[in-house]
């Protein structure tokens, strides 16, 4: 099967199947999923709901967790990985928004990496969800389920290259839910060690189906 097919058919999928499709991060406006992204690196967007709660009551705004610090942050977010970096991210993050962007969150990938604890894939996000800018974020979820599914070859080895590939066949109007697509397949059906195989329609584009499919077919021979 030709990529080009391979995309139109797993489009047409996703926009039959799951035609809603958004970030699992609660929040209510765009500094709030700024925090919420920034605290769900390597942690479960389940864990980051749960604490950002008091967070986001204590510290509304820019100004006022620009006015904290480290050690106070710390005590709210002590149950998500790596607490210490991200407090002091969070901190450092607010005050550049106050310093640098009038308190605004920037819309380019250039000025939101600047940002401490804002890396690609956090700008991705925001651009993305906030802005509905033609930005894939790639995470480990997006990584799998992009090569398992074939939308991306085995040359792509990291998340710049894998973003690439999927920026040069997705249209630019559906990369937004294109991103949440992936992922919550990767969260719920395609998953790492147990990939539930028997609840995914895409079973027979995928290619890690595929191969263990004709192995053990062959093996299924081999015994009669």
């Amino acid at each position: 099967m030709r990529k080009k097919e391979r995309y139109e058919k797993i489009i047409a999928w996703f926009k039959e199947n799951v035609p809603v499709a958004e970030t699992e991060l609660h929040y209510n406006s765009p500094f709030e999923l700024l925090i919420a992204v920034i605290l769900s690196a390597q942690c479960t967007d389940k864990r980051v709901n749960i604490i950002t709660p008091p967070l986001f009551r204590d510290y509304p705004t820019p100004e006022a967790l620009a006015a904290s610090s480290p050690e106070v942050i710390f005590e709210y977010i002590r149950s998500v990985s790596y607490p210490n970096n991200k407090a002091k991210h969070l901190v450092g993050m607010a005050r550049m928004l106050v310093e640098e962007f009038n308190s605004e969150i920037p819309a380019t990938l250039d000025e939101l990496i600047k940002l401490p604890g804002v890396g690609r894939k956090t700008a991705n996000v925001i651009q993305s969800v906030v802005f509905n800018k033609a930005a894939m974020a790639v995470d480990t979820h997006v990584f799998r389920v992009s090569h398992r599914l074939g939308l991306v070859s085995a040359t792509c080895t990291t998340p710049l290259s894998v973003e690439k590939e999927l920026m040069k066949h997705i249209p630019n109007e559906l990369v937004p839910i294109a991103h949440h697509w992936l992922i919550l397949h990767g969260r719920y059906i395609c998953q790492a060690r147990t990939p539930q195989c028997d609840k995914c329609d895409l079973k027979m584009m995928c290619k890690r189906y595929t191969r263990t499919y004709k192995v053990e077919k062959e093996a299924s021979k081999t015994k009669k």
